[in-house]
């Protein structure tokens, strides 16, 4: 489908991206890595040079400058293919990327910020904990001072891509836990780093991520790993409320559009060449029916991010915007895909197709990046709506 609203850097931006999946992403290689194998490194610099990883960074450190808009039809276009190397990119580009350039020292995003843009950084959320899900202000992970370094001790839960990453972007307390909002910091845990434990979970979608538990006993790390240096001690809930969240948000409305958009295609086009009673399904009502209710659901989503998308990108309030993108396209996301897998019968559940994959990750996708139920309670929180 033609949008005629979208900017021509932005189609350019697709094309190039899909004649670069056409080569790399093979079925066979992508298969490979979400069975455990890594990203051989040539492929992640063969992306890194289409300029991708540097669409969020500003010109002076080797990015192309702020466009969220790309960033996330970057996201989405690579999800069609795969969720490997997607996590890849958002664990540099976003994770690491947009939280240097939000919350960094000036130090730490002249040495941290040309790597991403190399895609030789990346990031893992330290964020959430055993006990604490989306109420952050109740993390009971630890830092304290010693001399010039700081001494990290707790556990964090469902850290995407711990043993991707160059270093854990970790949520401490920093003083006393009644201050709750008042007494937190980020830090930089690199995952070798001695006392760090790493267990990973297993999931039965996004198998790629590398999603682990991660336990610190008494990690010692330089005061200069400090997200922001010495001004971001007890400053961490300022930078995690920042555009970080709503950007996370929007990141995930993109992942479940581009999951959404490859299941219809795949249903699509088998539609139109699945033989039953000697004639090809599509001309089936309930099949037509299925199929066009997917479509108008998807351009919804598209609609619904891309606006939310721009609204960041203009500095505009956003979010509500976020939160209802968030909540809407993943869900609708999760209705496309088990859709499209109906119309494909058993065909859809076997893995000779990858409308199984499709299934697997698109059921992830209300639950990461703040849960459907969070959303719901945020925009009645930001809406007035009486309680």
């Amino acid at each position: 489908m033609e949008h005629l609203d979208e900017p021509d850097h932005i189609q350019m931006l697709r094309d190039t991206l899909e004649r670069f999946a056409s080569k790399e992403l093979t079925r066979d290689a992508t298969r490979a890595w979400e069975g455990g194998e890594d990203i051989p490194p040539e492929v992640v610099g063969k992306l890194a040079a289409l300029g991708v990883f540097g669409m969020a960074i500003p010109e002076e450190y080797g990015g192309s400058g702020r466009d969220l808009v790309a960033t996330m039809a970057t996201i989405e276009e690579i999800t069609r293919w795969s969720q490997a190397l997607v996590n890849l990119f958002i664990l540099g580009a976003c994770y690491a990327g947009m939280n240097l350039v939000e919350c960094g020292s000036p130090e730490q995003k002249a040495e941290l910020l040309p790597k991403v843009v190399a895609g030789e950084l990346r990031f893992s959320y330290g964020l959430t904990e055993p006990d604490v899900g989306s109420d952050l202000a109740s993390v009971t992970t630890t830092a304290r001072r010693d001399g010039d370094d700081v001494v990290v001790n707790g556990a964090k839960r469902f850290c995407t891509g711990a043993t991707l990453s160059h270093y854990i972007y970790t949520l401490v307390r920093t003083g006393d836990p009644d201050a709750r909002h008042k007494n937190l910091s980020i830090v930089l845990v690199p995952p070798m780093t001695t006392g760090v434990t790493i267990e990973p979970q297993h999931g039965m979608g996004l198998r790629s991520s590398r999603t682990s538990d991660i336990t610190f006993t008494d990690v010692r790390i330089p005061g200069a790993n400090i997200v922001g240096g010495e001004e971001g001690w007890n400053r961490g809930w300022d930078m995690l409320t920042g555009v970080g969240l709503d950007v996370e948000k929007i990141e995930v409305a993109a992942m479940s559009l581009g999951l959404a958009r490859a299941a219809l295609d795949e249903a699509w086009n088998y539609s139109q060449t699945r033989v039953q009673f000697r004639r090809v399904i599509s001309t089936n009502q309930a099949v037509r029916h299925a199929l066009a209710e997917a479509k108008t659901k998807l351009e919804a989503c598209r609609l619904m991010t891309y606006h939310s998308a721009w609204l960041l990108q203009n500095d505009r309030p956003a979010g509500v915007s976020t939160s209802m993108t968030k909540l809407f396209v993943s869900e609708a996301a999760v209705e496309i895909v088990l859709s499209c897998q109906k119309v494909m019968g058993a065909y859809g559940y076997i893995d000779d197709f990858n409308m199984e994959r499709y299934v697997r990750d698109v059921l992830a996708m209300p639950i990461i990046g703040g849960s459907s139920a969070i959303q719901r309670n945020n925009l009645a929180n930001a809406l007035g709506l009486s309680r």
